[in-house]
């Protein structure tokens, strides 16, 4: 059996003006609507497993969603699954002085205070590890049942996935990739 982690194309969203963190959550909301940017080739081992894989699942955002129908265009069928959803990023309760800086600057200091604890108006760091939890077991449901199941989801939530999968016994690289595109496969051997 095994399990591969495919994190999502690049978005389309590439607004990095400077923003007060007021405006972080809108920048949020326009990243998640927006969809990735079709690339001229992908990884061929990302082509591979997805193509080879007998389920393909995606979490409910429009970025998982169309980087799978990009990676398998002739045959896609995969199954949206919300519990695979990226981890979310914490709303600051305060105006920060008005201080304005680049959305992905934003994104490294919220994740970062994220980690450290803070998740103001989302969920929690762990929370996340407990629904990466249930993924994990999800994901190996769907393996014993299909043998080869691919997940084209998200970075943050593709790596609590892989450390859940690897305390569950199954074998591949220690850390995920976090680049787009890139897969990283887990099995498992009776």
């Amino acid at each position: 059996m095994e399990i591969s982690l495919i994190r999502h194309g690049k978005s389309r969203c590439t607004e990095n003006n400077r923003i007060t963190c007021e405006h972080f959550k809108d920048w949020i909301e326009t990243y998640d609507d927006n969809g990735v940017f079709e690339e001229s080739s992908y990884p061929p081992e990302t082509r591979e497993k997805i193509t080879s894989a007998t389920m393909v699942i995606t979490s409910d955002l429009k970025r998982s969603v169309e980087s799978a129908k990009l990676l398998h265009p002739n045959n896609f069928t995969a199954t949206p699954v919300p519990l695979f959803r990226e981890t979310e990023l914490p709303v600051p309760l305060t105006k920060l002085w008005g201080i304005k800086l680049p959305p992905t600057i934003w994104a490294v200091i919220f994740r970062c205070l994220w980690f450290s604890g803070y998740s103001s108006q989302c969920e929690p760091l762990s929370k996340a590890k407990q629904r990466a939890k249930k993924a994990a077991q999800q994901l190996v449901e769907y393996a014993k049942e299909h043998h080869s199941v691919v997940l084209v989801g998200h970075g943050f939530f593709n790596l609590l996935l892989a450390k859940e999968l690897q305390k569950m016994g199954w074998k591949g690289k220690k850390k995920t990739s976090s680049k787009h595109w890139n897969c990283t496969t887990y099995s498992f051997f009776n």
